[in-house]
């Protein structure tokens, strides 16, 4: 498959419109001074993600297939809004995440909710709307029981097995483990057995669910944990004699290179993979969903940060900057697996040049391990310049943590046209006033 978000050239594509974008926001006063810290989104860039997602499991399969976004990896309305426009539905795993996926004009048929701890409330909801709901455990279908019994619905129902085909290199992310807490563990003692009988006691369960991971998880042991999920809905089928089971779901995950502005794995090359290794998923009989989030909006998002303070501490240099654990939690705490590119820029926004220096990239956060780079070759920032924190369209400046109460940057969608470079505001930054709010200040007496 070919496409402007695949092909060779849509990296440099890309970098070329990131740069444009830089220098604009600075120009224009997006970002400065008073706004040291601002966050870009690329939307050709999304665009493009989108409708190569879409044309990769088209060449594999003419049924329907659903391409839900998780929202986790962007809880921000207009993009939800970009990424309906574009063809695509919403996952959601909180009332919060439905409440922006409606917001956003997401239709019920277009939405499913996951979640290993759904309320009575949050399944009466999805149900009364007609919201698709994968229940986690068998608990939960047992709730789902009464509600269906009471009420009925016509929400598509499914179950979410874990196929414990093995981790990727990422633990925390690896959701297919012999321990992993989501699903129905599908090769312990009975498990197996007791799923096909829940499917054969309520034939109003047509759907089975499957998420093998997402970073650090290879495309072959994704496969893997889809043909499980596959020959496990052939079985029910088989054993209630009908097609009860007709739609999968099998998640996301496709790995995201952080390493360069090449976008690799594909959608495309993924797709073949699952073809090579389910062909039966692919012959029309089984309507799909997928859950793709961090590979769709990665890497079309930058950080943008001014270096307050350029410094020395035993002879290693040390850029000062306002973009660190509170926009990137997993890359302080973790960097080995979630290491960042960073450009540097001047003070009005162009590519910084001069030799590579070690320094350090660190943020405002008070305490020492606040670093998004640790002696990263880069020409020497000095105060008034900027960091760009690539590859953070996805988890980073929209999870943001609240560290040091630092506010939520202004988050400012960009198009780079022949004319120019236009914004458009996402999220507006966070006044102190709301921090205030949020933080109790409308009961300042309470505890007196």
């Amino acid at each position: 498959m070919t496409s402007q978000a695949t092909s060779p050239t849509a990296g440099a594509a890309a970098a070329e419109r990131r740069e444009q974008a830089v220098r604009a926001a600075v120009e224009q006063g997006i970002a400065g001074p008073d706004a040291p810290i601002v966050a870009l989104l690329d939307t050709t860039g999304i665009r493009a993600s989108a409708a190569a997602l879409r044309a990769a499991f088209a060449d594999v399969t003419d049924a329907p297939v659903l391409h839900a976004f998780a929202v986790k990896a962007c809880p921000l309305v207009p993009v939800l809004r970009l990424l309906r426009d574009a063809g695509l539905g919403a996952e959601v795993a909180s009332p919060g995440e439905l409440a922006l996926a409606r917001a956003a004009g997401l239709a019920p048929a277009d939405t499913v909710l996951d979640s290993p701890a759904k309320t009575p409330a949050e399944l009466r909801e999805a149900l009364a709307l007609g919201i698709a709901v994968n229940a986690d455990n068998p608990q939960e279908l047992a709730r789902l029981d009464a509600l269906v019994e009471s009420a009925g619905t016509a929400s598509p129902l499914g179950l979410r097995v874990n196929p414990q085909v093995g981790a990727g290199s990422i633990d925390a992310l690896s959701t297919a483990t012999a321990t992993s807490k989501f699903g129905v563990a599908l090769l312990d003692d009975g498990a197996r057995d007791w799923v096909v009988r829940a499917y054969a006691e309520r034939p109003w369960l047509t759907r089975l669910h499957t998420h093998t991971g997402s970073q650090g998880v290879a495309l072959p042991l994704m496969a893997q944990g889809v043909r499980a999920a596959y020959e496990l809905a052939e079985e029910i089928n088989a054993a209630v004699g009908r097609q009860q089971v007709d739609t999968l779901d099998i998640g996301g995950g496709l790995p995201v290179n952080f390493g360069s502005d090449e976008e690799t794995p594909t959608y495309a090359t993924y797709a073949r993979v699952l073809k090579e290794t389910v062909p039966g998923l692919f012959d029309g009989r089984y309507a799909l969903v997928t859950e793709f989030g961090r590979s769709l909006l990665a890497k079309h998002g930058t950080v943008l940060a001014r270096v307050e303070y350029a410094k020395s501490s035993g002879g290693r240099p040390i850029a000062v900057t306002h973009a660190g654990v509170q926009i990137a939690a997993r890359t302080v705490y973790a960097p080995a697996s979630w290491p960042l590119r960073i450009e540097a820029y001047d003070a009005k926004g162009r590519p910084k040049p001069g030799p590579a220096v070690a320094q350090d990239i660190a943020g405002p956060a008070c305490f020492a391990g606040d670093l998004l780079a640790e002696n990263r070759p880069l020409p020497l920032l000095e105060q008034g310049d900027y960091t760009a924190v690539l590859d953070t369209g996805a988890y980073y400046f929209a999870h943001h943590y609240s560290y040091n109460s630092l506010a939520r940057p202004g988050i400012y969608g960009f198009t780079a046209a022949p004319d120019g470079v236009r914004f458009a505001t996402v999220r507006s930054p966070q006044p102190v006033e709301d921090l205030v709010a949020e933080s109790g200040g409308a009961h300042a007496d309470a505890l007196l």
